[in-house]
């Protein structure tokens, strides 16, 4: 099977790093309101990438991740006088149920934002003090 490597730009056939295993992560919905046509192309896309994988035989980990904390969300909740905990269930729900009725296949994982704050702050100290945080020369923000 060939893919397009957005990095190199070009069609190059897919290697799996473990023979007979692949994994496949897709940016999942930001959950302040439904998901819309545009997020479930993108997921449509993955899901047609997993059952591909699968039907040429690889063992594949699938992981969407759940972005619960943002600005928009705070905004939101803030908007409908709710707990951010509480729209985000409720978002996160309805995402579920139209995934089912889109018949995409569930993912193995869908990790939420809020539940790898000490990750993604090591990481983000990693890439800073690497100076590749995407802030280059220009101070942080507070």
């Amino acid at each position: 099977m060939k893919l397009y490597n957005t990095l190199t730009k070009e069609l190059e056939t897919f290697v799996p790093l473990e023979p007979g295993q692949a994994s496949v992560y897709c940016c999942g919905p930001t959950v302040y309101d439904r998901a819309h046509v545009g997020n479930f192309r993108t997921l449509l896309l993955n899901d047609f990438l997993v059952r591909t994988l699968r039907y040429l035989g690889l063992a594949v980990t699938s992981v969407i991740n759940i972005t619960d904390i943002d600005d928009k969300i705070i905004a939101r909740a803030a908007a409908n006088d709710e707990p951010i905990s509480d729209l985000t269930a409720r978002i996160e729900d309805l995402f579920m149920i139209d995934l089912e009725r889109l018949n995409i296949l569930p993912a193995d994982y869908f990790p939420r934002a809020t539940e790898h704050y000490p990750e993604m702050r090591e990481l983000i100290n990693e890439l800073t003090a690497k100076g590749k945080n995407g802030f280059g020369s220009r101070p942080r923000p507070s």
